[in-house]
């Protein structure tokens, strides 16, 4: 199934006026849905460089769940702006038409590949044809790495701050300390080619004269989340209801947020950081007044009241974003790169694809084909086992000691896997392990204590988007508000005359990806790995991600949305690529299997082959079903430089590739 795209040519009256008005959309490709790749002889990876019925590019393509973002995209790329440039683009007008999802609110994980071919650093020429010879480079060259724009706790924060409190993930106490703006200040600067005001411009645009509503804008935007406040109602269910959102093809406009931009666009991140009253930077008077917000509910069956936020303008202030390095592995000989801690996504991840490592995947000879009984059951049981360990090794690096090399250890890994028999079902549930004996020589492994495993809150959308320029250089983007509509409240205070002033962005609930009670490690004794701590990020399931050939040439940037279950569509992915032998389009079109959690509660795709889930019920699985993730991907051949993009049609998956055609 190819991904869809929005076109002008196809919109009613209503919505090709609204996207000519806006001018930020265009035709895009993306039909790959139905090629026939050869395999390279020389590897095992089999994407071929000239595919019969989709095009090749050369000057960048963009893969987005949005078609109004993908064309921001896009138009950096035609501006002379490179794939960091791009990615900023493209976060920001997501803010607008994906509001549910992601935007200035929250934070992500933003993985760079810089070439070391050019394209990065502020440049004082227009020929792009002899980057190498001039201008400044700002950034490490031939590297990867992570801007780590993940929320922060506020100082006041405590580790039972959500004990008691009715729906947690709807109150003012869930929201982190926002990190888009100032991570993606300080991306254009060292790396970008653009200023932050030419970068925003498309979302501006899109906010200030509106865009005609996707259908995928219509069908989520009218939820109870969207409804916990009058405010968001009204935007969100703006025909009266409480239950329809806008009609697909109806202008939406956010003049609140597009005066909000004009102002990032102005002065810069401090003005979203620092109330500032006499340049009329007032944001952080919103968000810290928005986050005050606390609606009564039950607990326990009983009314309680709800609970606000304490968040402070020091908070804000002191918000600084983070350079990382990636968590690194092999599979089959590829180097997978992925995000490190706070993110569990790397480890979990790579800690999987090395327990399956010893099954042949992808052979269907010995009953190891795609969507076969086997692999269903073997991969099953690697995400469990993972899982397992995620629920207490995994937290913010910064403040816990998480043991990153015992967990991706090859014997502690081959321990842990030792438990995946094909054929069976680990019966009872996998518990956690214990790396730490092969994160330090010598050390003694624990006796576990018999303690419930932590819990955290929900996490279902996030998006996704991936970059390459015409260097080379790659991005890879995970951002959220955590789930649908934060906490469902727009950033806002009121004003002096009574009235209240919006800044036409909803603030996360990212908090709640803490655990939402204070645990305890059953190895060490102490507090859990993911406990709130005051400035300590929360952990995260983000996990941009990419792809390195066998001599390490950059291949696959990739990642997904979906709480949890993005490492699980990350690695059916990967899987797809490097062991069943698909194309990139074929990898992300084909059914997903997800578990994440040590219990044996499998959920699959309605497509996913029937054999495989009877296969899994007959063991003792309990089977459940829905969506998993939405994968957007970008591929560079390093054998010819060609660039290709695939997009996901569980959403509104669009690839554009330069030049146009």
């Amino acid at each position: 199934m190819p991904p869809r795209v929005l076109a002008p040519h196809s919109a009613s009256t209503v919505a090709l006026a609204a996207l000519l008005a806006c001018g930020l959309i265009a035709a895009s490709h993306a039909d790959e849905g139905d090629r026939r790749h050869e395999p390279a002889r020389a590897a095992p990876l089999k994407v071929d460089p000239l595919p019969p019925s989709g095009p090749a590019f050369s000057k960048g393509v963009v893969s987005v769940a949005n078609p109004y973002g993908a064309e921001a995209g896009a138009r950096m790329l035609e501006q002379g702006g490179n794939a960091i440039d791009a990615a900023v683009a493209i976060a920001y007008a997501l803010n607008v038409v994906e509001p549910q999802s992601a935007g200035i609110g929250g934070g992500g994980f933003m993985m760079i590949h810089l070439a070391g071919r050019g394209g990065h650093g502020r440049w004082h020429h227009d020929d792009d044809d002899d980057d190498d010879k001039r201008g400044k480079h700002r950034g490490p060259r031939g590297r990867t790495f992570v801007i780590d724009t993940r929320e922060k706790a506020p100082a006041a924060a405590t580790p039972d701050m959500f004990v008691g409190v009715p729906n947690a993930s709807l109150q003012g106490v869930a929201v982190g300390v926002p990190g888009m703006v100032r991570g993606s200040e300080l991306a254009l600067r060292r790396f970008g080619r653009l200023d932050l005001s030419d970068v925003l411009v498309p979302a501006i645009t899109l906010a200030d004269d509106g865009f005609a509503a996707t259908p995928r804008y219509a069908l989520v935007s009218c939820n109870a989340r969207s409804q916990n406040s009058p405010e968001s109602t009204a935007v969100f269910c703006p025909n009266g209801n409480g239950t329809l959102g806008p009609v697909a093809g109806t202008l939406v406009q956010n003049k609140p947020l597009a005066e909000t931009l004009r102002l990032i666009a102005r002065h810069g991140a401090d003005c979203f950081y620092r109330y500032q009253p006499a340049k009329g930077c007032d944001i952080a008077k919103g968000i810290v007044e928005g986050q005050k917000f606390a609606k009564p509910g039950l607990f326990n069956g009983v009314v309680t009241p709800g609970k606000g936020g304490s968040m402070t303008y020091d908070d804000l202030a002191a918000y600084r974003p983070a350079l990382r390095g990636v968590t690194q592995g092999s599979y089959r000989g590829y180097t997978i790169k992925a995000m490190s801690p706070p993110s569990s996504g790397g480890l979990t991840l790579l800690q999987m694809l090395k327990m399956l490592e010893r099954f042949p995947i992808g052979d269907a000879t010995q009953g190891y084909g795609f969507g076969s009984a086997k692999t269903a059951n073997v991969m099953a049981e690697a995400m469990r086992v993972a899982f397992a360990d995620r629920s207490i090794w995994m937290g913010d690096a910064d403040f816990v000691p998480v043991p990153q090399r015992g967990l991706l250890d090859g014997t502690y890994v081959g321990l842990r896997g030792a438990a995946i028999v094909p054929g069976a079902r680990i019966d009872p549930n996998p518990l956690p392990g214990d790396p730490r004996p092969y994160e330090t020589a010598g050390l003694q492994s624990s006796t576990r204590l018999a303690v419930a495993e932590p819990v955290t809150g929900p996490g279902e959308t996030t998006t996704h988007f991936s970059v390459v320029d015409r260097w080379g250089n790659m991005v890879s983007f995970t951002n959220t508000i955590e789930s649908s509509h934060g906490i469902g409240v727009f950033a806002g205070y009121t004003r002096d005359d009574g009235m209240r002033k919006s800044h036409g962005f909803l603030l996360n609930n990212e908090l709640t990806d803490f655990n939402t009670a204070p645990t305890m490690n059953p190895f060490t004794g102490g507090p859990g790995y993911n406990d709130v701590q005051p400035a300590k990020r929360p952990r995260s399931s983000m996990t941009p991600a990419m792809i390195f050939s066998p001599d390490g040439e950059p291949l696959i940037a990739y990642g997904s949305p979906g709480g949890a279950t993005i490492i699980n569509s990350v690695l059916n992915v990967t899987l797809n690529l490097l062991d069943h032998k698909m194309t990139l389009q074929e990898a992300i079109n084909a059914p997903r299997l997800s578990v994440t959690s040590a219990t044996s509660n499998v959920t699959v795709e309605a497509a996913y082959p029937p054999a495989a889930v009877e296969g899994l019920r007959a063991l003792g699985y309990t089977i459940g079903n829905a969506d998993i993730g939405s994968v957007q991907a970008v591929l560079v051949d390093p054998r010819n430089g060609k660039q290709y993009g695939a997009a996901d049609a569980r959403r509104e998956g669009t690839v554009i590739g330069l030049p146009r055609r």
